[in-house]
Protein backbone atom coordinates (compact mmCIF):
# COMPACT_ATOMS: atom_id res chain seq x y z
CA UNK A 1 0.00 0.00 0.00
CA UNK A 2 1.41 3.43 -0.97
CA UNK A 3 2.25 5.64 2.01
CA UNK A 4 -0.37 8.23 2.94
CA UNK A 5 -2.88 6.71 0.48
CA UNK A 6 -6.39 5.97 1.62
CA UNK A 7 -6.68 2.26 2.49
CA UNK A 8 -9.16 0.29 0.42
CA UNK A 9 -11.47 -1.43 2.90
CA UNK A 10 -14.17 -3.93 2.00
CA UNK A 11 -16.90 -5.93 3.71
CA UNK A 12 -18.14 -9.45 2.92
CA UNK A 13 -21.29 -10.76 4.58
CA UNK A 14 -22.41 -14.39 4.45
CA UNK A 15 -25.98 -15.64 4.57
CA UNK A 16 -27.92 -17.40 7.27
CA UNK A 17 -31.58 -16.44 6.94
CA UNK A 18 -33.28 -14.24 9.57
CA UNK A 19 -31.03 -15.80 12.23
CA UNK A 20 -27.89 -14.79 10.36
CA UNK A 21 -29.19 -11.30 9.60
CA UNK A 22 -29.89 -10.58 13.26
CA UNK A 23 -26.44 -11.80 14.28
CA UNK A 24 -24.71 -9.77 11.57
CA UNK A 25 -26.58 -6.60 12.53
CA UNK A 26 -25.54 -6.98 16.16
CA UNK A 27 -21.94 -7.73 15.24
CA UNK A 28 -21.70 -4.88 12.72
CA UNK A 29 -23.13 -2.40 15.20
CA UNK A 30 -20.38 -3.36 17.65
CA UNK A 31 -17.68 -3.14 14.98
CA UNK A 32 -18.93 0.23 13.72
CA UNK A 33 -18.49 1.92 17.09
CA UNK A 34 -15.28 0.11 18.11
CA UNK A 35 -13.19 0.41 14.94
CA UNK A 36 -11.79 3.89 14.50
CA UNK A 37 -11.03 4.64 10.86
CA UNK A 38 -13.84 2.51 9.43
CA UNK A 39 -17.08 4.04 8.17
CA UNK A 40 -19.40 1.16 7.35
CA UNK A 41 -21.41 3.42 5.04
CA UNK A 42 -18.36 4.51 3.03
CA UNK A 43 -16.39 1.34 2.33
CA UNK A 44 -14.79 0.80 -1.06
CA UNK A 45 -16.54 -2.48 -1.80
CA UNK A 46 -19.42 -4.50 -0.35
CA UNK A 47 -20.20 -8.15 -1.07
CA UNK A 48 -23.38 -9.78 0.21
CA UNK A 49 -24.77 -13.28 -0.05
CA UNK A 50 -28.34 -14.22 0.86
CA UNK A 51 -29.33 -12.43 4.10
CA UNK A 52 -25.95 -10.70 4.01
CA UNK A 53 -27.00 -9.19 0.69
CA UNK A 54 -29.87 -7.32 2.32
CA UNK A 55 -27.50 -5.81 4.90
CA UNK A 56 -24.75 -5.02 2.37
CA UNK A 57 -27.27 -3.23 0.14
CA UNK A 58 -28.52 -1.20 3.09
CA UNK A 59 -25.02 -0.20 4.18
CA UNK A 60 -24.03 0.78 0.63
CA UNK A 61 -27.14 2.97 0.57
CA UNK A 62 -26.02 4.90 3.62
CA UNK A 63 -28.16 3.16 6.26
CA UNK A 64 -26.13 2.74 9.46
CA UNK A 65 -25.86 -0.68 11.14
CA UNK A 66 -27.88 0.47 14.17
CA UNK A 67 -30.60 1.81 11.89
CA UNK A 68 -30.77 -1.51 10.04
CA UNK A 69 -30.93 -3.33 13.38
CA UNK A 70 -33.86 -1.17 14.46
CA UNK A 71 -35.67 -1.86 11.18
CA UNK A 72 -35.31 -5.62 11.47
CA UNK A 73 -35.23 -6.29 15.21
CA UNK A 74 -37.54 -3.55 16.49
CA UNK A 75 -39.85 -3.57 13.50
CA UNK A 76 -42.92 -2.64 15.58
CA UNK A 77 -41.43 0.72 16.59
CA UNK A 78 -39.15 1.52 13.65
CA UNK A 79 -40.19 4.22 11.16
CA UNK A 80 -39.09 1.88 8.35
CA UNK A 81 -40.02 -1.57 9.72
CA UNK A 82 -39.05 -4.87 8.15
CA UNK A 83 -41.02 -7.68 9.70
CA UNK A 84 -39.66 -11.24 9.33
CA UNK A 85 -43.28 -12.34 8.81
CA UNK A 86 -42.92 -10.83 5.34
CA UNK A 87 -40.75 -13.84 4.49
CA UNK A 88 -43.28 -16.39 5.71
CA UNK A 89 -46.09 -15.75 3.25
CA UNK A 90 -47.10 -18.92 1.38
CA UNK A 91 -46.02 -19.12 -2.26
CA UNK A 92 -49.64 -19.38 -3.44
CA UNK A 93 -48.88 -18.66 -7.09
CA UNK A 94 -46.28 -21.46 -7.12
CA UNK A 95 -48.76 -23.81 -5.41
CA UNK A 96 -51.44 -23.02 -8.00
CA UNK A 97 -49.09 -23.43 -10.95
CA UNK A 98 -47.87 -26.81 -9.74
CA UNK A 99 -51.38 -27.98 -8.83
CA UNK A 100 -52.57 -27.17 -12.35
CA UNK A 101 -49.89 -29.51 -13.73
CA UNK A 102 -51.11 -32.52 -11.73
CA UNK A 103 -53.98 -33.75 -14.03
CA UNK A 104 -51.92 -33.92 -17.25
CA UNK A 105 -48.96 -35.42 -15.40
CA UNK A 106 -51.20 -38.03 -13.79
CA UNK A 107 -52.82 -38.97 -17.10
CA UNK A 108 -49.41 -39.17 -18.75
CA UNK A 109 -48.11 -41.42 -15.97
CA UNK A 110 -51.13 -43.74 -16.19
CA UNK A 111 -50.80 -43.96 -19.97
CA UNK A 112 -47.08 -44.73 -19.68
CA UNK A 113 -47.76 -47.53 -17.21
CA UNK A 114 -50.70 -49.05 -19.11
CA UNK A 115 -49.00 -48.91 -22.48
CA UNK A 116 -45.73 -50.40 -21.17
CA UNK A 117 -46.80 -52.90 -18.48
CA UNK A 118 -43.85 -55.20 -19.08
CA UNK A 119 -41.04 -52.71 -19.70
CA UNK A 120 -41.52 -50.43 -16.70
CA UNK A 121 -42.62 -50.62 -13.09
CA UNK A 122 -45.25 -48.59 -11.29
CA UNK A 123 -42.89 -46.19 -9.49
CA UNK A 124 -40.88 -45.48 -12.60
CA UNK A 125 -44.03 -44.54 -14.50
CA UNK A 126 -45.36 -42.27 -11.78
CA UNK A 127 -42.13 -40.56 -10.76
CA UNK A 128 -42.90 -37.78 -13.25
CA UNK A 129 -45.51 -36.58 -10.74
CA UNK A 130 -42.60 -35.15 -8.74
CA UNK A 131 -42.65 -32.26 -11.20
CA UNK A 132 -45.81 -31.07 -9.48
CA UNK A 133 -44.04 -30.54 -6.14
CA UNK A 134 -43.66 -26.77 -5.45
CA UNK A 135 -40.11 -25.45 -5.67
CA UNK A 136 -40.57 -23.33 -2.57
CA UNK A 137 -42.80 -23.10 0.48
CA UNK A 138 -42.73 -19.33 1.00
CA UNK A 139 -42.81 -16.30 -1.28
CA UNK A 140 -39.92 -13.86 -0.85
CA UNK A 141 -41.19 -11.29 -3.34
CA UNK A 142 -41.81 -9.04 -0.35
CA UNK A 143 -38.05 -8.43 -0.20
CA UNK A 144 -38.10 -6.82 -3.65
CA UNK A 145 -41.15 -4.70 -2.83
CA UNK A 146 -39.81 -3.55 0.54
CA UNK A 147 -36.34 -2.67 -0.73
CA UNK A 148 -37.78 -0.87 -3.76
CA UNK A 149 -39.63 1.43 -1.37
CA UNK A 150 -36.67 1.72 1.01
CA UNK A 151 -34.16 2.64 -1.70
CA UNK A 152 -36.49 5.18 -3.32
CA UNK A 153 -35.94 7.60 -0.41
CA UNK A 154 -33.80 10.70 -1.02
CA UNK A 155 -30.08 9.93 -0.95
CA UNK A 156 -30.62 6.25 -1.72
CA UNK A 157 -30.77 4.29 -4.95
CA UNK A 158 -32.01 0.96 -6.26
CA UNK A 159 -29.47 1.16 -9.10
CA UNK A 160 -26.00 -0.33 -8.65
CA UNK A 161 -24.54 2.24 -11.06
CA UNK A 162 -25.69 5.20 -8.98
CA UNK A 163 -24.10 4.09 -5.71
CA UNK A 164 -20.93 5.91 -4.63
CA UNK A 165 -19.30 2.58 -3.67
CA UNK A 166 -19.10 -0.84 -5.30
CA UNK A 167 -21.79 -3.32 -4.28
CA UNK A 168 -21.93 -6.97 -5.37
CA UNK A 169 -24.80 -9.33 -4.54
CA UNK A 170 -24.10 -12.95 -5.41
CA UNK A 171 -26.71 -15.45 -6.60
CA UNK A 172 -26.50 -18.81 -8.37
CA UNK A 173 -27.81 -19.42 -11.89
CA UNK A 174 -30.00 -22.50 -11.42
CA UNK A 175 -29.56 -23.82 -14.97
CA UNK A 176 -25.76 -23.55 -15.11
CA UNK A 177 -24.71 -23.69 -11.45
CA UNK A 178 -22.55 -20.62 -12.02
CA UNK A 179 -22.19 -17.80 -9.50
CA UNK A 180 -23.42 -14.43 -10.73
CA UNK A 181 -22.33 -11.20 -9.05
CA UNK A 182 -25.07 -8.65 -9.59
CA UNK A 183 -23.44 -5.22 -9.67
CA UNK A 184 -20.63 -6.42 -11.92
CA UNK A 185 -20.50 -5.25 -15.56
CA UNK A 186 -23.32 -6.87 -17.51
CA UNK A 187 -25.35 -7.37 -14.35
CA UNK A 188 -25.33 -3.88 -12.86
CA UNK A 189 -28.55 -2.83 -14.62
CA UNK A 190 -30.59 -5.28 -12.52
CA UNK A 191 -32.38 -3.49 -9.63
CA UNK A 192 -30.63 -3.96 -6.30
CA UNK A 193 -33.90 -5.11 -4.71
CA UNK A 194 -34.33 -7.91 -7.26
CA UNK A 195 -30.71 -8.98 -6.82
CA UNK A 196 -31.17 -9.25 -3.05
CA UNK A 197 -34.29 -11.36 -3.57
CA UNK A 198 -32.44 -13.67 -5.97
CA UNK A 199 -29.42 -14.02 -3.69
CA UNK A 200 -31.68 -15.00 -0.76
CA UNK A 201 -33.81 -17.57 -2.62
CA UNK A 202 -32.84 -20.64 -0.59
CA UNK A 203 -33.94 -23.74 -2.56
CA UNK A 204 -36.85 -25.55 -0.97
CA UNK A 205 -37.77 -22.57 1.16
CA UNK A 206 -38.29 -20.01 -1.64
CA UNK A 207 -38.94 -20.56 -5.37
CA UNK A 208 -36.20 -19.51 -7.80
CA UNK A 209 -36.32 -15.84 -8.79
CA UNK A 210 -36.72 -15.01 -12.48
CA UNK A 211 -34.58 -12.17 -13.81
CA UNK A 212 -34.52 -11.63 -17.57
CA UNK A 213 -35.68 -15.19 -18.23
CA UNK A 214 -32.95 -16.72 -16.05
CA UNK A 215 -33.70 -18.51 -12.77
CA UNK A 216 -31.60 -17.66 -9.73
CA UNK A 217 -31.28 -19.21 -6.27
CA UNK A 218 -29.25 -18.57 -3.13
CA UNK A 219 -25.68 -17.41 -3.73
CA UNK A 220 -24.32 -19.62 -0.95
CA UNK A 221 -24.70 -22.74 -3.12
CA UNK A 222 -21.21 -22.20 -4.55
CA UNK A 223 -19.37 -20.32 -1.79
CA UNK A 224 -20.19 -19.18 1.72
CA UNK A 225 -18.74 -15.64 1.62
CA UNK A 226 -17.59 -14.93 -1.95
CA UNK A 227 -14.91 -12.79 -0.32
CA UNK A 228 -12.76 -13.16 -3.44
CA UNK A 229 -15.15 -10.82 -5.27
CA UNK A 230 -14.11 -7.97 -2.94
CA UNK A 231 -10.43 -8.95 -3.05
CA UNK A 232 -10.48 -9.01 -6.85
CA UNK A 233 -11.74 -5.42 -6.75
CA UNK A 234 -8.78 -4.21 -4.76
CA UNK A 235 -9.82 -4.56 -1.11
CA UNK A 236 -6.65 -4.35 0.98
CA UNK A 237 -8.44 -4.92 4.27
CA UNK A 238 -11.49 -7.15 4.07
CA UNK A 239 -13.77 -7.51 7.07
CA UNK A 240 -15.90 -10.66 6.93
CA UNK A 241 -18.88 -11.70 9.05
CA UNK A 242 -20.16 -15.27 8.99
CA UNK A 243 -23.08 -15.98 11.33
CA UNK A 244 -23.37 -19.76 11.01
CA UNK A 245 -20.90 -22.14 12.63
CA UNK A 246 -21.43 -25.77 13.72
CA UNK A 247 -22.21 -26.17 17.41
CA UNK A 248 -19.68 -28.05 19.55
CA UNK A 249 -21.64 -29.46 22.50
CA UNK A 250 -18.55 -31.01 24.10
CA UNK A 251 -16.74 -27.67 24.01
CA UNK A 252 -19.77 -25.99 25.52
CA UNK A 253 -19.90 -28.57 28.31
CA UNK A 254 -16.18 -28.15 29.04
CA UNK A 255 -16.74 -24.40 29.44
CA UNK A 256 -19.49 -24.80 31.98
CA UNK A 257 -22.66 -25.05 29.90
CA UNK A 258 -25.77 -25.82 31.98
CA UNK A 259 -26.18 -29.16 30.26
CA UNK A 260 -24.50 -31.36 27.70
CA UNK A 261 -26.60 -30.96 24.53
CA UNK A 262 -27.25 -34.12 22.54
CA UNK A 263 -28.24 -32.70 19.18
CA UNK A 264 -30.06 -35.84 18.13
CA UNK A 265 -32.63 -35.05 20.82
CA UNK A 266 -33.70 -32.04 18.75
CA UNK A 267 -34.94 -34.24 15.95
CA UNK A 268 -34.52 -33.78 12.21
CA UNK A 269 -34.51 -29.94 12.16
CA UNK A 270 -31.55 -29.75 14.56
CA UNK A 271 -29.66 -32.55 12.81
CA UNK A 272 -30.13 -30.84 9.44
CA UNK A 273 -29.11 -27.47 10.88
CA UNK A 274 -25.88 -28.91 12.27
CA UNK A 275 -25.15 -30.70 8.99
CA UNK A 276 -25.76 -27.58 6.92
CA UNK A 277 -23.59 -25.43 9.19
CA UNK A 278 -20.75 -27.95 9.17
CA UNK A 279 -20.74 -28.13 5.36
CA UNK A 280 -20.78 -24.39 4.69
CA UNK A 281 -18.28 -23.62 7.45
CA UNK A 282 -15.81 -26.24 6.25
CA UNK A 283 -16.10 -24.87 2.71
CA UNK A 284 -15.51 -21.33 3.97
CA UNK A 285 -12.37 -22.37 5.87
CA UNK A 286 -10.93 -23.87 2.70
CA UNK A 287 -11.52 -20.61 0.86
CA UNK A 288 -10.05 -18.49 3.65
CA UNK A 289 -6.86 -20.55 3.68
CA UNK A 290 -6.41 -19.93 -0.07
CA UNK A 291 -6.76 -16.16 0.28
CA UNK A 292 -3.51 -16.02 2.26
CA UNK A 293 -1.54 -17.12 -0.80
CA UNK A 294 -3.73 -15.73 -3.61
CA UNK A 295 -3.97 -12.21 -2.17
CA UNK A 296 -0.71 -11.68 -0.31
CA UNK A 297 -1.08 -7.91 -0.25
CA UNK A 298 -4.46 -8.04 1.49
CA UNK A 299 -5.58 -8.81 5.04
CA UNK A 300 -8.77 -10.75 5.67
CA UNK A 301 -10.31 -10.56 9.15
CA UNK A 302 -13.20 -12.86 10.03
CA UNK A 303 -15.80 -12.43 12.77
CA UNK A 304 -18.19 -15.24 13.66
CA UNK A 305 -19.86 -16.80 16.72
CA UNK A 306 -17.94 -19.13 19.01
CA UNK A 307 -18.59 -22.81 18.43
CA UNK A 308 -19.92 -23.26 21.96
CA UNK A 309 -22.52 -20.50 21.52
CA UNK A 310 -25.73 -22.33 22.38
CA UNK A 311 -27.77 -19.12 22.21
CA UNK A 312 -26.84 -18.68 18.57
CA UNK A 313 -27.55 -22.29 17.65
CA UNK A 314 -30.78 -22.94 19.55
CA UNK A 315 -32.52 -19.57 19.23
CA UNK A 316 -36.07 -19.57 17.86
CA UNK A 317 -35.85 -16.82 15.28
CA UNK A 318 -39.55 -16.37 14.76
CA UNK A 319 -40.39 -14.68 18.06
CA UNK A 320 -39.97 -10.99 18.79
CA UNK A 321 -38.19 -11.57 22.10
CA UNK A 322 -35.69 -13.95 20.50
CA UNK A 323 -34.73 -11.43 17.85
CA UNK A 324 -34.11 -8.75 20.45
CA UNK A 325 -32.15 -11.08 22.70
CA UNK A 326 -29.99 -12.52 19.93
CA UNK A 327 -29.09 -9.15 18.42
CA UNK A 328 -28.00 -7.86 21.82
CA UNK A 329 -26.14 -11.14 22.39
CA UNK A 330 -24.25 -10.75 19.09
CA UNK A 331 -23.43 -7.13 19.89
CA UNK A 332 -21.99 -7.92 23.32
CA UNK A 333 -20.18 -11.07 22.16
CA UNK A 334 -18.49 -9.17 19.33
CA UNK A 335 -17.36 -6.48 21.76
CA UNK A 336 -15.90 -9.17 24.01
CA UNK A 337 -14.26 -10.87 21.02
CA UNK A 338 -12.57 -7.63 19.97
CA UNK A 339 -11.13 -7.26 23.46
CA UNK A 340 -9.96 -10.88 23.53
CA UNK A 341 -8.33 -10.62 20.09
CA UNK A 342 -6.91 -7.13 20.58
CA UNK A 343 -3.23 -8.18 20.46
CA UNK A 344 -3.88 -10.23 17.31
CA UNK A 345 -6.04 -7.71 15.44
CA UNK A 346 -4.54 -4.34 16.31
CA UNK A 347 -1.30 -4.78 14.28
CA UNK A 348 -3.28 -6.03 11.27
CA UNK A 349 -5.78 -3.18 11.39
CA UNK A 350 -3.09 -0.58 12.02
CA UNK A 351 -1.51 -1.39 8.64
CA UNK A 352 -4.67 0.08 7.10
CA UNK A 353 -5.11 3.08 9.34
CA UNK A 354 -7.65 1.39 11.62
CA UNK A 355 -7.50 1.14 15.40
CA UNK A 356 -9.60 -0.53 18.08
CA UNK A 357 -11.19 1.85 20.56
CA UNK A 358 -10.56 0.24 23.92
CA UNK A 359 -12.48 2.98 25.73
CA UNK A 360 -15.61 1.96 23.83
CA UNK A 361 -15.11 -1.76 24.44
CA UNK A 362 -14.51 -1.26 28.16
CA UNK A 363 -17.62 0.86 28.60
CA UNK A 364 -20.08 -1.42 30.49
CA UNK A 365 -23.07 0.84 29.81
CA UNK A 366 -23.20 0.31 26.06
CA UNK A 367 -26.20 -1.55 24.65
CA UNK A 368 -27.50 -2.16 21.16
CA UNK A 369 -31.19 -1.96 22.05
CA UNK A 370 -33.20 -0.10 24.62
CA UNK A 371 -35.60 -1.76 27.06
CA UNK A 372 -38.56 -3.26 25.24
CA UNK A 373 -41.84 -1.47 25.80
CA UNK A 374 -44.13 -4.08 24.25
CA UNK A 375 -47.23 -4.92 26.24
CA UNK A 376 -46.19 -2.64 29.14
CA UNK A 377 -48.61 -0.39 31.09
CA UNK A 378 -47.60 3.28 31.49
CA UNK A 379 -46.87 2.76 35.20
CA UNK A 380 -44.66 -0.22 34.41
CA UNK A 381 -42.87 1.79 31.73
CA UNK A 382 -42.12 4.58 34.21
CA UNK A 383 -40.84 2.07 36.76
CA UNK A 384 -38.66 0.40 34.15
CA UNK A 385 -37.30 3.79 33.09
CA UNK A 386 -36.38 4.60 36.69
CA UNK A 387 -34.68 1.23 37.11
CA UNK A 388 -32.81 1.64 33.82
CA UNK A 389 -31.61 5.12 34.89
CA UNK A 390 -30.48 3.79 38.27
CA UNK A 391 -28.59 0.94 36.62
CA UNK A 392 -26.93 3.33 34.19
CA UNK A 393 -25.86 5.66 37.01
CA UNK A 394 -24.50 2.69 38.92
CA UNK A 395 -22.51 1.53 35.89
CA UNK A 396 -21.25 5.08 35.40
CA UNK A 397 -20.09 5.23 39.01
CA UNK A 398 -18.18 1.99 38.60
CA UNK A 399 -16.56 3.33 35.42
CA UNK A 400 -15.51 6.58 37.12
CA UNK A 401 -14.04 4.63 40.04
CA UNK A 402 -12.00 2.52 37.63
CA UNK A 403 -10.65 5.62 35.90
CA UNK A 404 -9.78 7.37 39.19
CA UNK A 405 -8.07 4.37 40.78
CA UNK A 406 -4.72 4.77 38.92
CA UNK A 407 -4.67 8.49 39.72
CA UNK A 408 -5.18 7.82 43.39
CA UNK A 409 -2.36 5.29 43.40
CA UNK A 410 -0.04 7.74 41.71
CA UNK A 411 -0.92 10.39 44.29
Amino acid sequence: MVADSKPRIGLALAGGGPLGAVYELGALSALAEALAGVDFNALDVYVGVSAGGFIAAGLANGIAPRKLAAMFVESETSDEPLSPSMLLRPALREYARRAASVPPLLLNSIWHYVSNPLSGNFFESFQRLSRAIPTGVFNNAGIDAFLTRLFSAPGRSNDFRELPHKLFLVATDLDTGASVAFGAPGYDHVPISAAVQASAALPGLFPPVVIENRYYVDGALKKTLHASVALDHGAELLLCVNPLVPFDSQLAASRGAPRDHKLVEGGLPVVLAQTFRAIIHSRMQVGMSKYQTQYRGSDVVLFEPNRDDADMFFTNMFSYSSRRRLSEHAYQKTRAELLRRYDELQPILARHGVSIRLDVLRDPTRRLLGVSRRHRRPASQALDAARELAATLSDLQVLVERRLRPLRRAA
